[in-house]
């Protein structure tokens, strides 16, 4: 399925965070945060625009856009719940509440649920590794989350619409 156009509010975002941007030393890193930071994503409609702006390749805005997990290509859900894989997480029962999370919300791992009410990714170091294993739902860090407190934390976090 091809992307829908952007609008032009987004375009327009997009243009903002290229002229705030455009002249700093390695700008393209914090271009990207700045264009997701605005849309919740970066567009493979921006690449271009960013390449030209930078002068780049559309190659290596989109390698650094898929090389980093951070950054989206593709619209998040309504809220995102984010749990930690790094390795302090890891050896506290990370991967066990990763499989929890993607039964309990009924999406996949880099997935958006079809309602589009949550996106679960998978993160690399939330900066909590001595509360191991740590989640982040929305802008809340939340740290020695087990299985049943993430069903807590979930059902406080999305609204009944979008409830687990």
């Amino acid at each position: 399925m091809k992307p829908l156009p952007l609008k032009a509010p987004d375009l327009s975002k997009v243009a903002e965070a290229i002229a705030a941007h455009r002249d700093q030393p390695g700008a393209l890193l914090p271009l990207l945060h700045a264009v997701q930071d605005a849309l919740g994503y970066v567009p493979s409609e921006a690449v271009p625009m960013i390449a030209r702006a930078l002068d780049l390749s559309r190659a290596e805005v989109h390698g650094v856009i898929s090389y980093y997990h951070f950054f989206r290509s593709e619209p998040p859900g309504r809220q995102v719940v984010q749990i930690c894989r790094a390795e302090a997480c890891q050896a506290c029962g990370a991967e066990e509440l990763l499989a929890h999370a993607e039964r309990v919300l009924g999406c996949a791992r880099h997935g958006t649920r079809a309602d589009g009410a949550v996106t679960l990714e998978p993160v690399y170091c939330l900066g909590l590794c001595a509360s191991s294993p740590a989640v982040q739902i929305g802008a809340k860090l939340h740290a020695r989350v087990t299985p049943e407190r993430l069903e807590q934390l979930l059902a406080e976090s999305l609204t009944d619409a979008e409830a687990v």
